[in-house]
């Protein structure tokens, strides 16, 4: 473990301004598709202003009084339109938005891949969600391709729908005037538009339905559906659960050299581990040649940048029982009031946090001095925020794969009433570091929602260090111990004497070798240490001390680096 100083960060006043700034935005998808202007294009697939702004309260009457007059296939006929190539991608999607309605931005980014010469990049924000980068020789051709990507994943999903909404239907106007602080309006007119997402609806329900089934002849782990944290996939087939997890602890053990100890076993961190097993079992589909197998893979090559991509319409979605520890647990009285507070009490609670067998502190606490020899890991707060950067897929999958980000996280609303904390701490946190990233790298902005949580958060005191793992295609789950880092015995799933999880760093080791072998990657096969092969993911390398360099400057504290001695194995 890092000494004590090389933990510690400045504690700038940049995070009071941020706060200060994002104490009561307009919800996604509700007051902005009211203030929204008619657009259309001109010649030269350019957006024209063809109306003035409506406020709130004219808007909803001007809804009720043309309801008659709008055709309840209107949105059918705008995609039939688009499809026979009759209606420009952007004219399109702008007019979806203006129908449905929903907040659309078509906002200017970087390239994405090894794109050799000069490119503009446009994507597409639609209710805080954001698509596929789109790129052109000018910005015209980048905002068309942009608008395409976004309608190639919408249209499926609009077309699946029974009836189609017509256009007078639409989220419930904010309050125009009222007596009560902005905020809690905010959060209630929030909260009810996205439990009529369908997306706040259909992940949480496959989510419980495939946990429920996994428990049928395990009832006595019934209760680590509190921490519950699990990957769906969507594709046009639907929703499907590919990895779950839980769990509230991370190992009491000394670092081991053998990769064969789970440091951490939170529930994220858990469902992310079990979503990578899920990966490599995909990339060994891929590489199969295999016609059948090669179909049934979630990637296919992108010419470009020669690495594997997910395959059109394929995206992912996070769904968690309840708020990852760290700074996405913001206080109430932070969230509310950030006016009356110190940058430093800011920084400490939205910089950076570590667990401790579970326990959560700050970066710029010290409690550290007492336990030289525990394990430390970063909050899954911090994880998760790292991930939406460098993407989820981690530094050995980068040496095959584009990076992989979530769509959305959907959070349980057992345990809070608002996510302006993981907001601030996934989105917020890294504004603006983007450009200073390498190729492929870029902040990703889930949209993030609060849903109805599927289990209670209450846990057995005797059943609290449990961990479960999961990955679509397991025959069984497995329990691990969070405290010591192993499998239990009576686990339904166990690989050898030793206990060792089939998360630990050692099994994914062996993982990567195989994918390494059948992609004929001699180079990575020659690696001599799991480290080595993580540090020949050099584009991976620096996105990740970019990130940590840019947190640490923003005043978040120092990213804390494990000993590398647990990573000097081989297999």
């Amino acid at each position: 473990m890092m000494g004590h100083t090389s933990w510690r960060g400045s504690r700038g006043p940049s995070f009071a301004q941020i706060l200060k700034k994002n104490t009561a935005p307009p919800p996604p998808g509700i007051s902005m598709s009211y203030l929204s202007q008619r657009y259309a294009e001109d010649s030269n697939n350019n957006i024209q202003d063809l109306g003035t702004r409506l406020d709130i309260s004219q808007k909803a009457a001007h809804n009720v009084q043309n309801a008659a007059a709008q055709p309840k296939n209107l949105p059918k006929e705008l995609i039939e339109r688009y499809k026979r190539g009759e209606t420009h991608s952007v004219s399109a999607l702008y007019q979806l938005a203006q129908v449905l309605p929903f907040q659309l931005e078509l906002k200017e980014t970087v390239t994405t891949g090894n794109v050799q010469g000069f490119y503009f990049a446009f994507c597409a924000v639609i209710d805080g969600v954001q698509y596929k980068t789109g790129m052109g020789l000018n910005k015209k051709e980048a905002r068309a391709s942009a608008a395409r990507l976004a309608l190639e994943e919408l249209l499926p999903t609009l077309e699946s729908q029974p009836q189609l909404p017509d256009a007078s239907v639409g989220p419930p106007p904010l309050p125009v005037k009222g007596n009560e602080s902005p905020c809690p309006d905010f959060q209630s007119e929030r909260h009810i538009y996205e439990r009529k997402n369908p997306l706040s609806e259909k992940i949480p329900h496959v989510v419980k339905s495939v946990f429920d089934k996994l428990l049928e002849k395990h009832p006595e782990f019934s209760s680590c559906g509190s921490s519950l944290a699990a990957f769906v996939i969507q594709s046009p087939t639907g929703y499907d659960v590919v990895a779950i997890g839980t769990g509230d602890f991370n190992t009491n053990q000394s670092v081991t050299p053998n990769g064969r100890i789970l440091h951490d076993s939170h529930a994220a961190v858990t469902a992310r581990r079990s979503l990578l097993r899920y990966l490599y079992r995909h990339l060994l589909l891929f590489y199969s040649k295999n016609c059948t197998m090669v179909k049934k893979s979630i990637f296919q090559l992108d010419e470009t940048t020669k690495l594997l991509s997910l395959k059109s319409n394929i995206s992912f979605h996070l769904y968690m029982n309840q708020l990852p520890k760290g700074a996405a647990q913001l206080p109430t009285h932070l969230r509310l009031n950030p006016l009356s507070i110190s940058a430093w009490e800011v920084n400490n609670q939205i910089g950076l946090h570590v667990t401790v067998e579970g326990k959560v502190f700050s970066v710029f606490s010290s409690p550290f001095n007492q336990m030289p020899t525990k394990v430390v890991s970063m909050s899954a707060s911090d994880k998760i925020t790292q991930w939406e950067v460098l993407g989820f897929q981690g530094a050995l999958l980068s040496h095959f794969i584009e990076p992989i980000y979530v769509s959305s996280i959907l959070i349980g609303d057992a345990s809070c009433s608002d996510v302006r904390g993981i907001e601030i701490a996934v989105k917020q946190r890294v504004d603006g570091i983007t450009s200073k990233l390498p190729m492929y790298y870029c902040v990703y902005r889930p949209h993030i929602s609060l849903v109805p949580a599927l289990y209670p958060v209450e846990v057995p005191s005797a059943q609290k260090a449990l961990s479960m793992n999961w990955s679509q295609g397991d025959i069984s789950l497995e329990m691990v111990d969070g405290l010591n880092g192993k499998t239990l015995e009576q686990s339904p799933f166990t690989t050898s004497a030793a206990m060792a999880s089939r998360l630990c760093k050692a099994a994914m080791l062996s993982r990567f070798n195989l994918v390494a072998k059948e992609a004929q990657r001699e180079n990575l096969l020659d690696a001599v240490s799991y480290r080595e092969a993580k540090m020949l993911a050099k584009p991976y390398q620096e996105a990740k001390n970019v990130l940590k360099l840019y947190l640490m400057q923003k005043g978040c504290g120092s990213w804390i680096v494990k000993s590398p001695v647990s990573e000097h194995f081989n297999m």
